[in-house]
Parts: structure tokens; C-alpha cells; sequence
């Protein structure tokens, strides 16, 4: 089979780039998905007891006016809208997010310990070189040690001294002591920073309704069942595992560009295979605790640094949508994510029962409510999140430019291995916009190789 684009991938990338070609006029392209369904890691699945669970906390929140217009087609008005009410947990207690405007809620002596790191002479003037550097100087050593050391290795399971801090932007709120004071001495909340403050969510089916739809519009095009093992650049080919090969003009894959550059191209460089090597990932487990008894209870999603939980961050899935459970309206659906890497090593055999124990721990669950429990679903996804590493920037620089002098465009949560621009809104857009770049020549600003 020969077509002008071959895209890698149904996910939201690479589905964004085959609707925005379809839109422009562009009949001659295919997409290549390994999985009997689209959406990737935006997808979402119903177990055996009719609980709906998405692949991690996603929720509906956009840069970009394409996108909301696309989310309203496709949607139809059938979604929820929330404020945002996120906590943290930490010394027996819940703060409200984000931790370092609300360090009030804390007791005394930890409270002294966070605004004492943020008084003059207490935080490096110096330029940090990592992310652990970065948080010593923006956060000072208190709010450092309760809250942003343990869970930054506790969600990208590296050490922060290992990565950089380029990515930060919107990713983090970042605090000034005058605002401290005020909320301490006023006993007041700064509760609505970030772009997610406010938020929709599909009402039927979770967030893999939205891709389930959009693949829709272009089913025609999809080859399911499909995995990549080889791209000839010469070439200009794709192959599959069965052997059937696919020639293209303009390739854009949204695979892990690791894999992809290391495994999958033909002949690769060796600078490329050590490009490759040198980026990182972490791999997460979301395991979803289903029960048949509600509690009140309006928090959206809670974070967790302490050991007392193998998890990360929990989510309250049942109030996103009634239809997350399968009697609309009640029982609860506790969505917990857990990270691991060579770095950070779990028992994910026993990873369950962790949870559970670690829901215990924290309060989310009381010790007689697991005879309440009526569903335990897991799902491992071996790719969670692009770590940005101190050496990412610089391997991207050798990667990508390659790549592209071969007709081949790596996009997405993995293929571009940006952590700053994978929401799902910056995905779609970054297909959208490759797909813009190809047929018109507009320039790409979401995803920019430097």
C-alpha cells in the first residue's frame, strides 16, 4: 500500500493530524495503530463490573480555540463541567493545592519550617542547574522537604537532582513570601491557580469517548491491529508484524521516539542510538478500587508524597461523571496512580493490595470498607510519563533534525518527549498543526525543535 502520509499511531496526535488533513482536503494518508481501539493513553475502559476508568487523571481544559471547537462537535454538549477542588496529603492532615500557597493548614512547626526557607538569605541566589537546585530556590528548604522533593520523585520515580527544569512553566505554581504571610495571617485559600482550574469531562464512556469519536470521523483510514516493527528511510516504508509494508512520502509517528530511533529505523546512526539511550521515562500503574457504597465527598483529585502510599495521586473518577459507576450516581470509583522506573522499583505483583492498605493510611478509606469493594481493575502502562532528564534537550537536538532530513516527524507525549506540551489538548494540536505545516507550510508553534 502506498500513500502520500502514513501516520504511527491513533492516539491523540496522530488522530488530530489525520482529521486536520481530511479537513484540508487531503485524501491520500493511513494510520497505523497497534490496539483494537484508538486513543492511546487517552483511552478508556468499562471492567467487568461496569466501572469506567480513563489510563490516568485526565480532564478537559485547552490553550487553543481548535481544539474546544473540536471537544463541542464531537461531544455535543454531553459532558460535565467542575471546578477544581484538589488537596494534598501530608503529616496526617489535608492541604489544599497548590501545597506552597496553602502552607497554613500545616501544623505550627512545619509551618515555621516552610516560611523560614522562604526569608531573605535563606535561598540560593545562584542559577540552579537542576530541578532539585530549582526547587531549593524558588521554595527554600522547608516547603522543599515536606512536599516538593518527595512527590516530584514520587510521580517521575527520578530523583529531581536528575532532571532539568526547563519544562516548569504553568507545571507549577510558584510562591513569593508576602503571599505566604497573607494567607497564614488572614487564614486565607489561594485555591484557583493553573490552567485547570476549571474543567469539562465526557459524561458517557470517559475521556476515550472523545477519541473514539474523532476516529469516527476518520475510520476510513485506520488500519487497527497494527504494529510497527521496521521504517526504511530510503525506502520511504513502513513494515508490520505480519510482514505487510506501507510506503509513504511524508511519515508522522507518535511512537515512543526512543524506540523508534533505536529499533524500529533502519541502519540507525550510532548518535542516534545514543540519543535515544539517553532519554528517560517512568512507567505508571493506575489501579482502580471500585465500591458499591457512595460518601460524601466533592475533592476531584488528591496528591501524595508521603511513603504511607504507593500512590501518587488519587482521583475521585465518580464525581467527574455519575456514569463512571455502574449505577449512575452511586458507589465510588477511586482511581490511584503509581509510578516506577529502575530507579524507583514497586512489587507490582502485590501492587493492589498496597493500594488498598495505602488508601487505609491516608483516609480515603476506612479498614471496613473494603468489604465494600466490588471491583479491582490495574492497568500497567509501560510508558507513563517523558522525564525531563538533564540530558533530553540536547538528545532531541540530535534526534530530531535527523529524522527530519528523512521526511519522518516524531510528535505526541512520546514522539516529541516534551512533558510541557503533552496534555491532550497540546497533542491533538501538535498533529493538527504537523498536518498544517504539510499541506500549507504554516509553521508549528506547539511542538518546536530548537
Amino acid at each position: 500500500m502506498k500513500c502520500r502520509y502514513v501516520i504511527i499511531g491513533a492516539g491523540p496526535t496522530g488522530l488530530g493530524a489525520a482529521r486536520r488533513l481530511s479537513e484540508l482536503g487531503e485524501k491520500s494518508f493511513i494510520v497505523l495503530e497497534k490496539n483494537s481501539w484508538p486513543g492511546g493513553l487517552a483511552s478508556s475502559f468499562k471492567d467487568k463490573k461496569g466501572f469506567t476508568w480513563d489510563i490516568g487523571g485526565h480532564v478537559l481544559f485547552s490553550h487553543y480555540d481548535y481544539y474546544d471547537n473540536l471537544v463541542e462537535e464531537l461531544l455535543k454538549g454531553e459532558y460535565t463541567e467542575h471546578l477544581r477542588e484538589s488537596w494534598v496529603r501530608v503529616l496526617n492532615s489535608w492541604v489544599p493545592y497548590p501545597f506552597q500557597n496553602n502552607i497554613r493548614y500545616l501544623p505550627n512547626q512545619e509551618k515555621w519550617e516552610c516560611v523560614r526557607g522562604l526569608l531573605p538569605g535563606e535561598r540560593s541566589e545562584e542559577t540552579p542547574g537542576n530541578f532539585m537546585e530549582w526547587i531549593h530556590s524558588v521554595f527554600g528548604k522547608g516547603i522543599a522537604k515536606h512536599f516538593m522533593e518527595p512527590y516530584n520523585y514520587k510521580v517521575w520515580a527520578t530523583r529531581p537532582e536528575n532532571m532539568a527544569f526547563s519544562w516548569i512553566g504553568e507545571r507549577v505554581s510558584v510562591v513569593d513570601l508576602r503571599s505566604v504571610l497573607k494567607n497564614i495571617l488572614l487564614e486565607k485559600d489561594h485555591l484557583s491557580w493553573g490552567p485547570n482550574n476549571k474543567f469539562k469531562f465526557p459524561l458517557k464512556g470517559g475521556t476515550g469517548t472523545i477519541f473514539k469519536k474523532l476516529a469516527a470521523t476518520v475510520a476510513g483510514h485506520i488500519i487497527y491491529d497494527t504494529q510497527v516493527t521496521g521504517v526504511d528511510p530510503e525506502n520511504k516504508s513502513v513494515t508490520d508484524a505480519q510482514g505487510n509494508t506501507f510506503e509513504y512520502e511524508f511519515l508522522l509517528s507518535t511512537a515512543p521516539i526512543d524506540i523508534f530511533s533505536s529499533r524500529w529505523l533502519a541502519s540507525p546512526a550510532q548518535k542516534l542510538v545514543n540519543a535515544a539511550a539517553a532519554l528517560k521515562h517512568n512507567s505508571v500503574i493506575v489501579s482502580g478500587i471500585g465500591l458499591s457504597t457512595p460518601r460524601p465527598d466533592s475533592r476531584c483529585w488528591m496528591y501524595f508524597p508521603e511513603n504511607d502510599s504507593p500512590f501518587y495521586r488519587v482521583t475521585n473518577f465518580h464525581n467527574y461523571s455519575p456514569n463512571n459507576t455502574p449505577s449512575p450516581g452511586t458507589g465510588r470509583a477511586l482511581m490511584c496512580e503509581t509510578s516506577y522506573s529502575s530507579d524507583k522499583v514497586i512489587n507490582k505483583q502485590n501492587i493492589m493490595q498496597q493500594v488498598e492498605d495505602g488508601l487505609v493510611n491516608t483516609t480515603m478509606l476506612k479498614d471496613e470498607e473494603r468489604d465494600e469493594i466490588i471491583s479491582r481493575w490495574s492497568i500497567n502502562v509501560d510508558y507513563g510519563y517523558p522525564v525531563p532528564c538533564l540530558q533530553r534537550d540536547e538528545a532531541l537536538k540530535v534526534l530530531q533534525p535527523a529524522l527530519e532530513s528523512k521526511g519522518i516527524f516524531s510528535r505526541g507525549r512520546f514522539g516529541g518527549w516534551k512533558y510541557e506540551v503533552s496534555n491532550m489538548d497540546h497533542s491533538v494540536m501538535q498533529g493538527v498543526e504537523w498536518a498544517e505545516r504539510m499541506i500549507n507550510g504554516q509553521p508549528e508553534t506547539t511542538y518546536r525543535i530548537s
